[in-house]
C-alpha cells in the first residue's frame, strides 16, 4: 500500500496543479522552435510581417485571383529586381527586371495573341518569329509597363499578401516544406486569409492563403541571394508597338 501511494502522488498532484500534459512529462510542441508558437495571433502576424520586411530576397510560386483576372506566378524576387514566369489564361510569359529595366520573354503565339479571336496579318506573324523566345524591353511609358512591373516588385507584392482581414486568431500546426508552423488566421474561418508561419529560424511567413479561394502562394527560399543581370544584345529585340494585353 505504501508503494502505492508513493506511485499515486505525483499524478494527483499533476491532474490538481492543472498544468497539462508538458509538466506532467509528455511532449512540448514548442520543444526545438524559434517560440513563435506560444505567442498570441497578433503578435505572430507581426513577427511575420517585421521577418519578411528585412528579407532581402524571396521565392514565390502559386496562384493569385483578382478583378482582373487569374495569375500563376513562379517568381524570385530581390528588393531591386526579379526573374521567372506569369501565366493567365491565355498565355505564359518570362519577366527579368533589373532595377528600373524590365524584360519579357514568350513564345510567336504571345505576340500574335488577340483578345478578338482575330488571326494575325503575315506582317505580324513575321515579326512574332522574330521576337519568338527573345528578351523584349518593356518600353516605361508602355500601358503594360506597370502592371508587369508589379509582378515582380517584392514589397508590394508581399505587403498584399501578409495582411489579415479581421480578427486575427491562432490556428493549428502544419508543415510546410518540412518545416513546423502555426496558422495565424483572418477570421475563425479564414474569411480574411490564412498565414502559415515558421517555427524554425526565423519565423518567415511560408503560405498564404487567401479568403474565399481567391488564390494560394508558397514563400521558399528567404534570404537566398540569386544573381540577376541583364540579357546580352544578341538576346534582346526591341518592340515598336505595344504589347498584347495579359
Amino acid at each position: 500500500m505504501s508503494r502505492f501511494r508513493r506511485a499515486a502522488v505525483p499524478l494527483v498532484l499533476c491532474a490538481g496543479l492543472t498544468v497539462g500534459l508538458t509538466a506532467c512529462g509528455g511532449p512540448d510542441p514548442d520543444e526545438g522552435t524559434n517560440g513563435v508558437g506560444k505567442l498570441s495571433a497578433p503578435e505572430i502576424e507581426q513577427k511575420a510581417r517585421s521577418a519578411a520586411d528585412t528579407a532581402r530576397a524571396v521565392r514565390l510560386a502559386g496562384t493569385l485571383v483578382s478583378k482582373g483576372g487569374t495569375y500563376k506566378l513562379d517568381m524570385r524576387l530581390q528588393q531591386d529586381g526579379a526573374t521567372g514566369s506569369v501565366s493567365t489564361k491565355n498565355s505564359t510569359f518570362e519577366l527579368l527586371r533589373v532595377g528600373d529595366a524590365l524584360y519579357l520573354k514568350a513564345d510567336a503565339g504571345f505576340w500574335t495573341h488577340d483578345d478578338k479571336g482575330g488571326k494575325p496579318d503575315e506582317a505580324d506573324a513575321e515579326a512574332a518569329d522574330k521576337l519568338d523566345d527573345m528578351y523584349v524591353k518593356v518600353p516605361r511609358d508602355d500601358p503594360s509597363y506597370k502592371q508587369l512591373r508589379g509582378f515582380t516588385e517584392m514589397d508590394q507584392l508581399l505587403g498584399g499578401l501578409i495582411g489579415l482581414h479581421g480578427d486575427v486568431v491562432k490556428g493549428d500546426r502544419d508543415q510546410i516544406g518540412g518545416v513546423r508552423t502555426v496558422k495565424v488566421k483572418g477570421g475563425q474561418d479564414g474569411e480574411g486569409g490564412t498565414l502559415d508561419v515558421a517555427l524554425e529560424g526565423s519565423p518567415y511567413p511560408l503560405r498564404f492563403a487567401r479568403g474565399g479561394g481567391a488564390g494560394l502562394v508558397v514563400l521558399s527560399d528567404w534570404d537566398k541571394d540569386f544573381p540577376l543581370a541583364e540579357p546580352n544584345r544578341d538576346q534582346t529585340l526591341d518592340y515598336g508597338r505595344q504589347l498584347p494585353r495579359t
